[in-house]
């Protein structure tokens, strides 16, 4: 009877050696970030969120998972930067040139500087931020930035030439407005979404925007006449709750970190073939013409707007940037991206 103990009481004893000796599998926690956007879920914003999203997701092994907010839901337009500061949304997106003065630095990106597509303009604003590190984003972590596509004439009545804009209402808001005043045309500032009854009643004989809206919000239907002149596109910039960036595991943050120029060189893709199908879309259904400017009425535009540029170079002094060599760096990465 010893025996069978003592040979028991041994077999435990090695069992337990085995085990202590085999690796330890531990489930990692779930980390669970919450990320609001504020326009509609079909939008090139959100589209370049779920991308993200899915793309961190697989590259934490879903260590990460994200719950992503479109459309408003958690945080609009306006209060999007401030909400993440205050961690209302541990990630979120936001438009630059929604809250003039906040961001003196990467505003720049949306002048009218001639960006002829979304990719270069997204790279540009990357290499800008990246270089600088403006204070204007020290209360945040930024995970990627982006550009719309350049804002483009869509009207009712065809804009051949420069001239044609004398007097004409167009919807615009932002730097657009400042644009269409400048060139002799009347900006009227109104949401997105009341423009389409707008131009319905004849409020509006067009707008200035980025073209992928003669799909996404059917204006090819209001607006057979697309007049490409490039002017200038919107700044975006998606981020992160400084103390939730803090909380991450190394390998989370490194994650996002690797992926923050390639995102927005991602979006800027995304965004000019969108921008490509919405023109073809308008082609085949509405029979759209496209019009270009001479080089002698761009050459004309482009001297009439170095205002709305020596309107920004002043506030960014005032804000002790470097403007001229702030802008002599997007001219250069401008180049560098352009093909």
């Amino acid at each position: 009877m010893k025996k069978k103990v003592l040979f028991g009481s041994v077999l435990c004893f090695i069992f337990a050696i085995i085990c202590m000796s085999l690796p330890i599998q531990v489930k990692a926690k779930t980390i669970r970030l919450t990320y609001a956007n504020f326009p509609p879920a079909s939008t090139f914003p959100c589209v370049q969120m779920e991308r993200w999203k899915k793309e961190i997701e697989k590259r934490t092994h879903n260590k990460v998972q994200i719950l992503t907010f479109p459309g408003g839901t958690l945080l609009g337009a306006k209060n999007m930067f401030r909400g993440v500061i205050q961690g209302q949304a541990d990630i979120g997106c936001l438009c630059m040139s929604y809250q003039p003065g906040v961001f003196p630095l990467t505003t720049v990106i949306g002048l009218p500087l001639g960006f002829k597509d979304s990719k270069t303009a997204s790279l540009v604003l990357w290499e800008i931020y990246n270089k600088y590190k403006p204070k204007e984003f020290s209360k945040v972590k930024v995970i990627t930035l982006f550009t719309s596509a350049p804002s483009n004439i869509m009207s009712k009545v065809p804009i051949r030439k420069l001239s044609d804009l004398k007097g004409l209402e167009l919807r615009a808001s932002g730097t657009a407005s400042e644009i269409l005043e400048l060139l002799g045309a009347t900006p009227v500032s109104m949401p997105m979404s009341e423009t389409p009854e707008a131009l319905e009643k004849g409020i509006v004989k067009g707008l200035l925007s980025s073209l992928e809206v003669l799909k996404d919000l059917n204006f090819a239907s209001y607006c057979p006449y697309e007049t490409i002149t490039n002017f200038q596109v919107y700044p975006f910039a998606v981020v992160m709750n400084k103390e939730k960036w803090e909380k991450l595991p190394p390998d989370v943050k490194k994650a996002i970190d690797e992926i923050s120029k390639e995102h927005a060189a991602w979006t800027g893709e995304y965004m000019d073939n969108h921008v490509k199908e919405a023109i073809q879309y308008a082609k085949e259904k509405y029979n759209a013409k496209l019009f270009y400017f001479s080089k002698q009425d761009m050459q004309k535009a482009n001297k009439l707007l170095k205002e709305v540029i020596l309107k920004w170079k002043e506030m960014a002094y005032k804000a002790n940037l470097p403007a001229d060599e702030i802008l002599k760096d997007v001219y250069k990465f401008k180049s560098k991206y352009e093909h």
